[in-house]
C-alpha cells in the first residue's frame, strides 16, 4: 500500500527513544523528511543515525526540553527554517511522575501541565499557519490508554492527558475545513524504557500483561505502524478519533 508520505515533512517530538523514535523511523521508511527532538544529545545523535540508515529523506535532530516555552519556540523556528513547512506533527513527551494525589506537590502538577498540555498547544500553534495555507495537514497526539481507563498510581497522566484529548477532538472540528485531520493515539503497555521504569517503581505493573487479551506487551514498531497510517494520505477521512493500540486492554465498548 502506498501511503503517500514521500517528501512529506514530519516533526515528531520526544523522539530520541521509545515510541517517538519508532514513529520517526517508520515515517522515514515511507519516504518522509523527519525532524526529531529530545533532551539527551547523545541519544539524539544515535537516533538520527538509525533514521538516516533506513530513510530516504532528510533528518534533523534538535535539542529541546518540551516543558520549556523558549525551547519549544526555538525548535519550531529551526524546523520551519530548515524544511520551510511541516505537513505532519506528532506530539509526544515523556511521562510525568507516578504517585497518588497526596504524594504529589503543586510543582508536579504545574510541570505536568507544561509538559503534556501546554507543549501540545504551542506546537500546534507553531505549525498551523502553514498547514492551513497549503490546505493539508496531519496532527497526531500520543497520549495514553489512561485517558479512557485510568491507571492506578498515574493520577498526573490520567488527569492532564485527558485534557489533550478534549483539545484534539475540538480541533478536529475547527480544522476539518482546511483538510487537516486531528487524531489522538493511545498506546497501551509497550516495551519501552518508560514501561521498565514503571515496573521498577511499582512491580504490580508487571502483572498488567494478564489484563491484555493478546497476553503480551506491545512493541514500539506495532504502535508506530498505526500512527504512520493516520499520518498518511490513506487516512484522509479519519479525524477526531482516539485510537487505542493496546492489545485490547481498554474494556469499554466505544
Amino acid at each position: 500500500m502506498n501511503l503517500g508520505l514521500k517528501d512529506k515533512t514530519a516533526l515528531v517530538t520526544a523522539s530520541s527513544q521509545g515510541l517517538g523514535k519508532a514513529v520517526a523511523l517508520e515515517l522515514a521508511k515511507e519516504g518522509a523528511h523527519v525532524a526529531i527532538c529530545g533532551r539527551d544529545q547523545q541519544a539524539l545523535e544515535k537516533a538520527k543515525l538509525e533514521i538516516d540508515k533506513v530513510g530516504q529523506g532528510d533528518v534533523i535532530a534538535l535539542n529541546c526540553d518540551l516543558s520549556k516555552t523558549q525551547d519549544r519556540e526555538q525548535m519550531i523556528s529551526e524546523v520551519k527554517n530548515y524544511f520551510k513547512k511541516v505537513d505532519i506533527l506528532v506530539t509526544n513527551s515523556g511521562g510525568p511522575p507516578t504517585g497518588k494525589f497526596e504524594e504529589l506537590e503543586q510543582k508536579d502538577w504545574d510541570r505536568s501541565y507544561e509538559l503534556l498540555l501546554a507543549s501540545v498547544v504551542s506546537l500546534i500553534r507553531g505549525v498551523l499557519p502553514v498547514m492551513k495555507e497549503q490546505k493539508w495537514g496531519r496532527i497526531i497526539s500520543i497520549t495514553s490508554q489512561a485517558v479512557k481507563q485510568p491507571v492506578n498510581n498515574l493520577i498526573l497522566s490520567n488527569s492532564v492527558r485527558a485534557s489533550v484529548v478534549g483539545l484534539m477532538k475540538t480541533l478536529a472540528t475547527e480544522l476539518g475545513p482546511y483538510n487537516i485531520t486531528v487524531n489522538n493515539v493511545m498506546p497501551g503497555y509497550t516495551n519501552t524504557d518508560r514501561l521498565k521504569k514503571l515496573i521498577e517503581e511499582n512491580p504490580s505493573f508487571n502483572s498488567a500483561v494478564k489484563e491484555i487479551p493478546l497476553m503480551r506487551f506491545g512493541n514500539p514498531e506495532e504502535f508506530a505502524a498505526g500512527v504512520t497510517f493516520l499520518a498518511s494520505e490513506r487516512a484522509s477521512y479519519i479525524t477526531g478519533i482516539s485510537l487505542a493500540i493496546d492489545g485490547g486492554w481498554i474494556k469499554n465498548i466505544l
